[in-house]
This record gives structure tokens, sequence and C-alpha cells, in this order.
């Protein structure tokens, strides 16, 4: 037998730490309620720790992508599930909503920033010579796995155990975490001796002379003066409100305003996350194929018009043949949950550099998760101020639209608007 090439089992063991950060970001949509029965704060101010969470989950990821670049991905790896183990941990004991916002929004979420999307990039472009599309579409779609794997169950200890119980479990799988991690992370290939998946030479590890925070830095000056850079980043500011901050958030309490029980609501949210594996893994093996722009464009174009019929899906055949319009909604938008993510990767790398994408996808994410963070918060003061998401809905639909017409100009600049790749790598 051929013997497995070590890119397989770092990617495996980056599956599972991106699997088991996505099921910790699943939690606040389960606690929402339980938070306002417990302590009487509103849904304004619970959102409001959750998009603290959301914002440094992305602004973190292109310090993180450069923190790694210096330190090494299992170092790096096994302290940010340190931060987040001990942050979930306290939060049973919190009293006041500052303490929530200090724990899971500023712990959590920093925590959380070193394990995102932009760790799925720094594995693919390291250690993978072919395949990449492929190998981003499956690690991001461990965050479905996440969701499919933790939110049914969470749900249920929340409802029948209490809040603290899913504190008490989610900081432990993150702290067990930390073994395989120390056990099967290796930084680079040429660690090893070996040349990357797909390739057939060593490629040997420059280290880095630019301090991190320098480093993350220039990529976003280079950034400011592209255009693609606004492109990338504003679509996927839109694909952020439209996902993790405005679905991932805010579904299950739709759902119980609707009269839906939350671990129904949990598991319909589980149900998009075994869509959007099949989804996100396909789109991954399309971006290797297909123009990217094209992919994109009908991503958010789709995502868009499920988002328009939500606020009727909670209607539809309630009565008579159980819950078919949030069913027909589950499948529609769980295909489509983050496929948009391996073609911006390819995007990235294609207009900044293999070596600076990812940094610069690390500020692209962190557009992502602004998107997010600014959904989560104004979708909760919506539902305080009108007493229904429908507005919420609405709007993210509308963006999506707009979205999806946006990604059509990305790499159609002028020639003396183009940003050199060196100069990227020279910040």
């Amino acid at each position: 037998m051929k013997r497995v090439h070590p890119a397989w089992i770092v990617a495996a063991c980056t599956f599972l730490v991106l699997l088991v950060a996505a099921g910790i970001r699943s939690v606040p949509g389960v606690l929402i309620v339980p938070l306002e029965t417990e302590f009487g704060w509103s849904r304004a101010t619970v959102a409001f720790a959750v998009a603290v969470n959301i914002a440094l989950y992305g602004l973190i990821g292109p310090f993180a992508a450069a923190i790694i670049e210096r330190f090494g991905l299992r170092r790096t790896v096994s302290t940010a599930l340190l931060v987040i183990a001990a942050g979930v941990a306290l939060t049973p004991f919190m009293q006041t909503s500052w303490q929530l916002v200090a724990l899971w929004g500023v712990v959590v979420g920093s925590g959380s920033g070193v394990v995102a999307l932009v760790l799925a990039t720094t594995v693919a472009s390291r250690w993978f010579s072919t395949r990449r599309g492929l190998v981003v579409g499956v690690l991001t779609a461990s965050t479905a796995t996440g969701q499919l794997v933790f939110l049914p169950m969470l749900a249920y200890l929340a409802e029948h155990v209490g809040w603290r119980a899913v504190s008490a479990v989610v900081a432990g799988v993150a702290a067990v975490l930390i073994l395989p991690v120390l056990g099967f992370m290796r930084d680079r290939p040429s660690d090893l001796g070996i040349p990357p998946y797909g390739g057939a030479a060593v490629v040997p590890r420059v280290a880095p002379t630019v301090n991190p925070v320098t480093r993350a830095l220039g990529a976003l000056r280079v950034g400011f003066g592209s255009r693609d850079f606004w492109l990338l980043g504003g679509s996927f500011f839109v694909c952020g409100a439209s996902t993790n901050g405005l679905i991932g958030t805010h579904l299950i309490p739709a759902c119980i305003d609707h009269g839906i029980p939350e671990v129904l609501g949990a598991s319909l949210l589980a149900a998009m996350g075994v869509f959007d594996l099949v989804g996100t893994t396909l789109s991954g093996w399309l971006s290797d194929r297909w123009d990217n722009r094209v992919l994109l464009a009908w991503y958010y174009g789709l995502r868009g018009l499920s988002l328009l019929f939500l606020p009727f899906a909670f209607d539809v055949g309630w009565e008579g043949a159980g819950y078919v319009g949030l069913g027909v909604f589950a499948v529609f938008y769980g295909l489509d949950w983050i496929a948009t993510v391996p073609p911006t990767v390819r995007l990235a790398a294609r207009c900044f550099g293999e070596e600076n994408a990812p940094v610069m996808f690390g500020w692209i994410a962190a557009m992502h998760q602004l998107g997010a963070a600014t959904a989560a918060w104004m979708a909760g003061l919506i539902r305080v101020g009108t007493g229904s998401y429908l507005p919420a809905f609405m709007a993210a639909g509308a963006l999506c639209l707009v979205a999806s017409v946006m990604v059509g100009f990305i790499g159609t600049r002028r020639a003396g608007d183009a940003v050199p790749a060196a100069e990227a790598g020279a910040a």
C-alpha cells in the first residue's frame, strides 16, 4: 500500500479543529433565549456580546496568519484552544451582561479568531501543491459538520439540563482537542524533509523577518489600494451578514417566535449543515475548474432568493404537512451556506499571490466577520424594535443580490489599477 502523505494527516487534524470551533461558534444561537429568561437581558444585549465575538473572530484572523508564520501551526493553534476553553469554562460564573461581553465576546472571540478560515487557507497553501480548492472546500465544510454534530446536543442540554451544562461540555471538548493538535499537527512539509502534496521539490522554510503585526498591517495597506480587495471584502461582508451573523445567530430565536421548539430549530440548522457539507465540498471541486466569479455570482444570487423566501417559509405547510417551507429553505440555503469560501480564497490568491494569500484572505475574512457582527447586532435591535425579524431577513436577501453583481467586476480593473503580488509580499 502507498504511504499516506502527511499533508492529509495535517488536513484531517485541521478539519477536527475547525469542526470543534464551528460547534463553539454555534453556541450563542442556543443560549440567547435561556440567558434572556434567567438574567432578564434583552435580545439586543445578548446579541451585542455575540457581535463582539464575531467581530474579533474576524479581526484576529490576519494577525493570526502572521503569528502562524512566525511561531508555527502547532503552538499557535494549541494556545488558541486553551484560551477558548478558559473563556467558555468561566461563563457559568457570570452575573452581569458586561461579563458576558468580556468572556464570550472578547476572550472566546479572540481565541476563535485563530482557529478560523485563515487556518484552512494556511494549511492548504503550505501542504498542497495540487487540489487546493478541494482541500479548502472540505476544511471549510467542517463548519457545517460542526453544526451537525454539536447543535442538536447543545440545544437538548440547554432545554433539559441548563445553559451552564452547555458551557461545561464545550469547554471540555476544546481542552481535550489540544492533545491531537500537539500530537499530529506539523508546521510545514519541509520540517519532515518532504515536498507538499502534488509537489516535486521540498520547499525550504524562510524564517519571517517582519513582526507579525507589521506584516498584517502592511498587507492591509496593500489591500486598501486595490479595487479587487474592496470587491472581495465587500462581497464577503455580505456573506457574513447573511450567514453566521443573521441565520447562525437568530434562526433559532426566530423559530421560537413562531412557536417552533428550540431543539427543532437547532435541528433545522444542523440539517443545513448536512447540505452545506455537500455544497461547500462541491464548491471547492468546482473552484479548481470553473470561473470563480461566475460561481460567486450564482451563490450570492441563490442565497438572496432563499432569504427573501424565509419569512414566508415559517407558515408554509405548518398545519397540513409539517415544516415544508422551512425544509425547502434548509435544503436550498444549506447547499449555499459557505460555498462562497473556496472561490473567494482562489480569487484572493490570484490577485495577491499564493504566498500572500493567507494574510490577505485574513483581512477579507475580517470583512466577513464584521458583516456577521453587524447583522447579529442589528437583527437583535430590529427584533426588539419591531417585534419581528422580517426586515432583517429581507434586507439580507437584497444585499446578497447586490453582491452577486459586485463579484463580476473582480479582476477586471484597468491595468494602471493593478496591485502587484510582489508588493503585497514586500509589505
